[in-house]
């Protein structure tokens, strides 16, 4: 069975928000899990969930994606995993000195700006926001947080609702 703390020595991982490098390791492809990370951003393995939120958040520590797929990865290997939408879910927001923070399933937590945009792209013909959390990892808002993030877009430019953050303006239609 696997020891999370023993894997969280051998990665790096010394506090919560800190990654590993997984941008610096490419081993070979080791084949497809039956890993999937759903819509609504819970983890199942096997068709079972994942609830034991300390390895959904280390698994999420070492997910990357390559062009349209993902991958979960050690220094020595590299798995296919399958996501159904994005694979992070911001599930709270804040305000905190006029800027927003937003905070994902997997304990990220990034503040809207230059470095982490809120974008609009459609789901099932809906516009939704979504952040770039890191490295080309996106995070859908769940339906809670967007409540909260359309309540804090209480001014209108040429018909469209914006929030401020980071010293940008970003538009929720």
């Amino acid at each position: 069975m696997m020891n999370i703390s023993s894997l969280e020595q051998q990665l790096g991982l010394d506090h919560e928000n800190q990654h590993p490098p997984v941008d610096q390791w490419h081993p070979e492809l080791s084949g497809d899990m039956d890993m999937v990370i759903r819509r609504d951003g819970s983890w199942w393995h096997e068709g079972v969930q994942i609830k034991r939120e300390k390895l959904v958040r280390l698994f999420a520590s070492i997910l990357r994606k390559e062009g349209d797929e993902y991958f979960l990865l050690t220094p020595v290997e590299k798995w296919r995993i399958r996501v159904e939408d994005r694979p992070l879910l911001i599930v709270m927001i804040e305000c905190v000195d006029n800027n927003i923070r937003a905070i994902t399933n997997t304990g990220d937590v990034v503040t809207v700006g230059q470095k982490h945009p809120l974008l609009m792209s459609e789901l099932d013909g809906v516009m939704v926001p979504e952040i770039n959390i890191r490295a080309d990892l996106y995070a859908r808002f769940s339906r809670n947080a967007f409540y909260d993030l359309s309540e804090m877009a209480r001014e209108e430019k040429d018909g469209r609702f914006f929030v401020n953050s980071g010293g940008g303006q970003y538009f929720l239609s």
